[in-house]
Order: structure tokens, then sequence, then C-alpha cells
């Protein structure tokens, strides 16, 4: 059997595939993947582990940045935030100034501002590993300053809790840190660690799927699985788009960052805590949240696949290390 290859020909597989694995268990059949209580060593791998894979994950890929180039990881992360970011607060503001509180087909602004400035930054190191070098992976420690609240409130102005956890900051960052020094100051640990790179993605996303339901997508109805579609199309391409302006070696990353982040459907509640008059909304908006986590997680995936084939069409210069790397792979295999 050739699964692994099976896995490959899948947009996003090594993501998509585990992730939608570990929904569907999680959906239909969760006491498996917690066979033996929340403590054993099944729970780990198939339920609650996908941080500290992740933790490793960020680490490998801290190994495989060269200082040299540090200001280039630097410089993606700042762009792909503020792209992510601005969006979503402009897109929220504008409909909430238009049709109020209420918003528009059913999609309220607090909805729209937290799905859209949240990305899910465990699926854009994934895609950014798959499709991108260390630089993109690298981008993820700026990225992560829009998960969480803090946007959302600042934009809807409930600035009383408007703070960013400045400590859960660096405890993103650190680990990439940590893997770029011991990576610079000893080139074995850095070739060492960069299998870790792309093999630890398929065991972090399937405990990230294990954290959703189809039943979210569902109670959700129309209005959530349009933010989804929204989120992916608008955050995604103009992502893409301003790399390609940029001219970045592999625009298609930039459209990574179409995905709402996992924890984003937690925001309505903390917003409606630090301003009671969305308390109304809060419910309907953290469920089209959570189906804005499923439907951006099958579709981002799809979207850099299909740019990815663009590029690679288009400016096929731009690959033949890589192709020069899949082809002595083939050779090894057969």
């Amino acid at each position: 059997m050739h699964i692994l290859k099976m896995v490959k020909k899948v947009p996003g597989g090594l993501m998509i595939v585990p992730l939608l694995l570990g929904a569907a268990f999680n959906t239909w059949l969760p006491g498996l993947i917690t066979l033996g209580g929340s403590g054993t060593f099944t729970s780990y791998l198939w339920k609650s582990g996908a941080m500290p894979i992740l933790a490793v994950f960020l680490f490998c890929n801290g190994a495989q940045i060269n200082v040299k180039r540090a200001g280039i990881p630097l410089a993606k992360g700042v762009v792909l935030t503020t792209v992510k970011v601005g969006l979503g607060i402009l897109l929220g503001v504008l409909v909430n100034k238009i049709f109020g509180d209420a918003g528009i087909l059913g999609i309220a602004p607090l909805a729209i501002v937290g799905a859209i400035s949240n990305s899910n930054g465990g699926l854009y190191a994934a895609l950014a590993g798959e499709f991108g070098d260390e630089t993109d992976v690298g981008a993820v420690s700026i990225l992560s300053i829009n998960d969480g609240p803090f946007f959302t409130m600042l934009a809807l102005g409930a600035t009383g809790m408007a703070d960013i956890p400045f400590m859960t900051l660096v405890g993103c960052v650190l680990p990439i840190v940590v893997g770029c020094i011991l990576g610079n100051i000893d080139e074995d640990i850095r070739s060492f660690c960069a299998p870790g790179a792309t093999m630890m993605i398929p065991f972090f996303a399937f405990p990230l799927g294990a954290g959703l339901t189809f039943t979210n997508l569902v109670s959700a109805g129309l209005p959530g699985i349009l933010l989804g579609v929204v989120c992916t199309l608008v955050t995604g391409l103009v992502g893409y788009l301003v790399y390609k302006i940029g001219r970045v070696k592999r625009p298609q990353v930039g459209a990574a960052i179409g995905t709402t982040a996992g924890n984003a459907a937690a925001t309505p509640e903390a917003v409606a805590a630090a301003d009671p008059a969305l308390a109304v909304v809060a419910a309907a908006a953290t469920v089209q949240i959570s189906a804005a986590i499923i439907v951006t997680a099958i579709l981002c995936p799809l979207l850099v696949t299909f740019l990815d084939r663009v590029e690679r069409k288009n400016h096929p210069e731009r690959y033949v290390d890589d192709n020069r790397e899949k082809a002595a792979i083939d050779g090894e295999m057969v």
C-alpha cells in the first residue's frame, strides 16, 4: 500500500487529511481517541497532544532558519499580520456602520472581525512548511499576535480588556528562537532537526481536528459556511497578491493566512464580557466562527495548493531545487 503517496495527492494532504480524520473521530467515535482516560498515551497522541507536537515542529523549523536571513521571517510576519488583521477590522467596521450589530446575511460584525482577523497558526505553519521555506514558517512568530480577542475588542471599541498577553506571545516565539540559535551554532543540529520540519505535521493535525466536530458546521447553517468562505477567499487571495506585488519567491504561501484560529470561537464571549451590549449576538457569532474554523481548514489548503500549481506552471525556474530533491527521493525509494 502507498498510503503516504495517496495522502500527498490530496491538496495540503499532510495537514488536511489527519485534521479531517480527527474531526470525524471526535464527532462519531470520541471515546476511541481518549481510550483509557485523559492521561494515556492514546489520548495525548490523538486528542490533547497537538500543542506539544506543534512546539517540536516550530523548534525544528527554527533550527532551519539562517541568521543571515533573519530579517526575512520578521518582514513576512509583519506583512501577513497587517493584511489579516487589517482586513478583519475593515470588513467588520464597514458592516457595522452600514447594517448595524445585526450584520449582513445573518453574519454579525462581531463574527466577521473575530473570524477574519484571527488566523490558525498551526495550519499556517503546516502549509508554510509544505509549500514555502523556513522563513515562511518563521513568520508564524509574528503572525501569532493576532491570536485571541485583542484586535476584535480594539476594533469594536471594548478597550477595557484590550491588552496583548505578552508572556503568551513570548511562549509562542521561544521554541523558534531556541531552535534558531542551536541550528546556527551547530550545523549538525540543523540537519538533525530537518526531518521534523515536515514529519510532525500529521501528528499535530489529527489532535487539532479532534478539537472540532462536524455538527458545528451544520448548526451554524449558511451564514457560518459563508463566513468561512469569505475568510479564505478574501484574506487568502489578498495575502497572495501582496506577496506577488512584493515579489516574494513563493507567493502562494501568502494565501495560508486564509484561516480562522481554533480559539477564535471563544472571542465573542470574551468581547461580550467587556461590552455586555454585544451579549445578544455573541452566541450566534460563536457558532458561526466555529463553522468558519472548519470551513477554512478545508478550503485554505485547497487554495494554497491551487496557487502553488499556478506558480509552478508559470515560474518553473523557481522550483528546480524542489524537483531535484523529489527525483533524489524517488531514486532512493526505487
